[in-house]
């Protein structure tokens, strides 16, 4: 075994076995909800103006003459346009942004070449101009920072944590961004100094509202902890439990009281009220699970409400789930009571949808991270969608929910080995759109999917991706009528929303959930 696996697999098992940190276990003896409709209706399109340059067939599909054309390298758009770029060597699979400032999230071991190791720091002042100013090397930030890269507004604290594949442990940064452009490490010792980790598993992470508590989630074997941050200069671990054999992302509600746990396909809300008032010895119980099998990876929640009553907007990374609207009022019983998909991810076009992107690496068109344009009565949503772009909802009417504006930027085909920081060009060894499997199998199953749709000149290229759209993995954030945003390829970008179709409300906040 290498040496470095030793040492993760006996840090793991230290966490596991740290008296006074492991609390008692929730209880798993509770209803399971399960939500099997695949659902076969996408939201209404566009309508696109005279000079944008819209998409040429399904609403999200990159098709295969066009990506084989060249086509692909100009892009989509539709009531939104580049305001500005920086492209370094690519982002990482999340980045996020606090005032004028952006942080690009860093993947491994490309965050170890080139001149921009690490995570870029970009001044965006001038949203034309995004100029680079520091650069962030800490060793959480050097071992790439997956999803768990991420900004508390009310603290003006930024907090990353190393995840060299899929799964990290050890390695937590927190930095003072009250100067943006120049963040200050507060945490040289717990964290960040190599021979003092914290007792965590790390692949994505999130802040409760007030900014006091990180959480960390571990993927397997299911490990979450919860790291206060009353003293951002010592973080350390107050709580951890296996909350099942697998977790992803999460969603904290706004009083910092509930946590919604993604898992496999769904998520569990947990009680987190004890570790909120940081009772001593707290318990956090199981309250409810929702589990659905039309898309799976689910990958986090956004927190809301309509007229004072809890929703959630929940995401699947995998498959063609897409983002469902979840009644979470009672906590034992979350109810799915809406979604919203693109055409490319309806059960019935999943044929065309593996036959444009075959040869495209694991992803297909899947929907990631979903922002809010403020927690109360939102107007907009605004989502990363793999190879589909940036896509704008009008969620003014829950009930009546449709596009708005989408930008799907231009494909840098063919430039792989230039994109150190990009996890799509470093994930293009192979050309197989993985995580669609599950869905294009349950199309199959449900006799819905046609063979002759699925072949294309590219149904062969299961090597070497091409790069030939790009991944939008990362939460848009709003800023008026512009979103900064990146993508893996592309690096930072700065968009415009038409006025025409947005109007950014005057209480206007970004709301990505935790």
């Amino acid at each position: 075994m290498h040496r470095a696996q030793i040492l993760l697999a006996t840090l793991i098992l230290a966490i596991l076995t740290t008296p006074g940190v492991v609390s008692a276990q929730p209880d798993f003896n509770i209803q399971l909800r399960e939500f099997l409709d695949v659902g076969t209706t996408s939201v209404p399109r566009a309508d696109c103006g005279p000079d944008d340059l819209p998409e040429p067939g399904l609403q999200g599909d990159v098709p295969a003459r066009d990506r084989d054309s060249g086509r692909s390298t100009l892009g989509y758009r539709c009531n939104m346009s580049l305001a500005g770029s920086w492209a370094g060597r690519g982002a990482g699979i999340t980045s996020t942004s606090f005032e004028h400032c952006a942080y690009l999230g860093s993947f491994f071991p490309g965050a170890l070449l080139g001149e921009t190791r690490g995570v870029q720091v970009l001044d965006v002042s001038d949203p034309a101009n995004p100029r680079p100013t520091v650069t962030l090397t800490e060793p959480a930030m050097l071992a790439g920072t997956w999803e768990s890269l991420k900004v508390n507004v009310e603290r003006k604290l930024l907090v990353g944590t190393g995840v060299p594949l899929l799964i990290g442990a050890g390695f937590l940064s927190v930095y003072d961004i009250s100067d943006c452009a120049h963040p200050r490490l507060l945490n040289p010792g717990p964290g960040t100094d190599p021979l003092q980790p914290l007792p965590i598993t790390t692949h994505e992470g999130g802040f409760s509202p007030d900014g006091n508590t990180y959480w960390s989630s571990g993927i397997v074997p299911g490990l979450l902890s919860a790291v206060d941050l009353t003293d951002p200069t010592r973080p350390r671990v107050i709580w951890q439990g296996v909350a099942g054999m697998e977790e992803h992302g999460l969603g904290v509600s706004p009083d910092g009281n509930r946590l919604y746990l993604s898992a496999l396909g769904g998520f569990t809300v947990l009680d987190v009220s004890a570790i909120q008032r940081r009772d001593p010895n707290p318990q956090v119980p199981h309250l409810g699970r929702v589990f659905w099998t039309d898309g799976w990876a689910t990958q986090h929640s956004i927190p809301v409400t309509y007229d004072g009553h809890p929703y959630l907007f929940t995401v699947d990374e995998g498959g063609s789930g897409g983002v469902k609207l979840v009644d979470v009022a009672d906590d034992a019983a979350p109810d799915v009571v809406g979604k919203i998909k693109l055409e490319i991810n309806l059960p019935q076009n999943l044929d065309s949808n593996i036959g444009s992107s075959m040869g495209g690496s694991v992803f297909a068109y899947e929907s990631h991270y979903c922002t809010a344009d403020r927690p109360a009565n939102p107007t907009a949503l605004a989502c990363g969608w793999i190879s589909s772009g940036i896509r704008v909802f009008d969620v003014r009417d829950p009930w009546n929910i449709r596009e708005i504006a989408y930008y799907n930027p231009p494909a840098r085909t063919g430039q792989n080995l230039g994109l150190w920081n990009s996890p799509h060009a470093l994930a293009s060894l192979t050309g197989i759109p993985i995580m669609s499997g599950p869905s294009a199998l349950r199309a199959v199953l449900d006799g819905q999917f046609s063979g002759a749709d699925a072949l294309t000149p590219r149904t062969g290229r299961l090597l070497f991706g091409d790069v030939s759209t790009d991944w939008c993995l990362s939460p848009p954030e709003w800023r008026g009528n512009q979103l900064y945003v990146s993508c893996s390829d592309n690096g930072f970008l700065v968009l415009n929303l038409d006025g025409d179709v947005y109007t950014p409300p005057p209480d206007q906040r970004s709301t990505v959930g935790s």
